[in-house]
């Protein structure tokens, strides 16, 4: 943790009212840290903020990562309302796999662009302008990744493009946020359990063309992961990590 004694460490999570962040957030607050939930849906985030225990330092914030005035009003109520940004996990994200390549429309492609990249881009550079400008200075970045950033699944263009995307964002913020103080890693995670990838544990398609049933990682894993990567001491950072289902089928041929 990077903020100064007695006072809890600011986490910001994006993409909090479910899934992957909704562990994440509710794993950070009870590890001690002050979280702004950010998230469209405000009734998702506040049942979130519930779950994490409530109280003053809880924050829901709803935010759409696509627009940047809206990106800014989140740190800005951030900062507002606990001092500082130390962590932010820059997870909101959405998917269009199953979408044969020649059959993808423009718009899906570049609804899941502007999510997924722009979004992604926007959290990261309102989390550096507050990181650099505060006192203490510092603080820590960890962008959601996925194991697509190394090995596509069939029919999922848009959202593999823009997770290899999100690991050259990841080295440039990494080397720009040296001067400052400001780390910045990776988490690439493979079948947690969310309704998002829900349909790995009934059946997805295989490269060779199979319907296959995946094994699947509780999300708490992974939000064990985040919380982990978070508590690192700045002068320490988790550059990449992979965390997945050990019986999934990423490493070998499937």
């Amino acid at each position: 943790m990077s903020s100064q004694n007695s006072v809890p460490p600011v986490a910001v999570v994006t993409g909090a009212g479910s899934g992957i962040g909704k562990a994440c957030a509710i794993a950070l607050a009870r590890a001690g840290y002050a979280v702004v939930l950010a998230g469209r849906r405000e009734d998702a985030l506040r049942q979130v903020a519930g779950q994490a225990g409530g109280g003053e330092r809880l924050l829901a914030v709803p935010t759409d990562v696509t627009q940047p005035a809206q990106v800014d009003a989140l740190f800005a109520a951030a900062v507002h309302g606990f001092g500082r940004v130390d962590v932010l996990f820059n997870n909101a994200g959405i998917s269009a796999n199953g979408v044969a390549f020649e059959d993808l429309s423009y718009d899906t492609w570049r609804s899941v662009v502007d999510v997924n990249l722009n979004g992604m881009f926007l959290c990261a550079q309102g989390a550096f302008r507050a990181m650099k400008s505060q006192s203490p200075r510092g603080g820590r970045i960890i962008n959601n990744g996925s194991i697509a950033a190394h090995a596509p699944r069939p029919d999922s263009a848009p959202y593999t493009a823009t997770k290899h995307a999100v690991t050259g964002l990841t080295k440039s913020i990494s080397l720009d946020g040296r001067a400052y103080d400001i780390a910045c890693g990776q988490i690439d995670i493979g079948n947690a359990v969310t309704d998002m990838a829900a349909r790995m544990a009934t059946g997805v398609k295989q490269a060779d063309g199979r319907i296959v049933a995946e094994a699947m990682l509780d999300v708490n894993r992974v939000a064990d992961a985040v919380v982990q990567m978070a508590n690192l001491p700045l002068e320490a950072n988790v550059q990449f990590m992979t965390i997945m289902a050990t019986k999934m089928p990423f490493v070998g041929r499937g």
